[in-house]
């Protein structure tokens, strides 16, 4: 019977991480909104790799990225503190512009100058 461990423990990862990151004090992490996008686990939980996004955009997401590598020990140590893992997996952050590129997306959609098609009257065929 497969278990789905590992999804498990991303998700738990993932919500701990974005916990943790509101309660940093370095000022390259909170001078901006940020947020964790993804997370990876290997199989072997050796390795964790967080997305992580800005809605200002990827140079402010590689500054906060900057900080995050600083404090990698203290968010990993307090990452085992929270999930009660034997072994925490080493953190890897990386920066992505996802939230910027989303918002770039709404704002061309909302637009868009899309005339509404009128309805037809089912009435009208009889």
């Amino acid at each position: 019977m497969p278990t789905n461990k590992l999804g498990r423990i991303t998700e738990d990862v993932s919500r701990e991480l974005s916990a943790i990151l509101r309660e940093l004090k370095d000022p390259r992490v909170t001078g901006c909104l940020l947020s964790v996008v993804r997370v990876e686990v290997t199989n072997d939980l050796s390795y964790c790799t967080a997305y992580v996004s800005t809605v200002e955009g990827l140079e402010r997401s590689k500054q906060a990225v900057e900080g995050l590598k600083s404090a990698a020990g203290y968010v990993r140590r307090e990452l085992g503190h929270r999930l009660k893992l034997r072994h925490v997996p080493q953190l890897i952050f990386k920066p992505t512009d996802s939230i910027e590129y989303g918002a770039s997306i709404s704002k061309i959609i909302n637009d868009l100058d899309i005339p509404e098609a009128p309805e037809e009257d089912e009435d009208a065929d009889l």
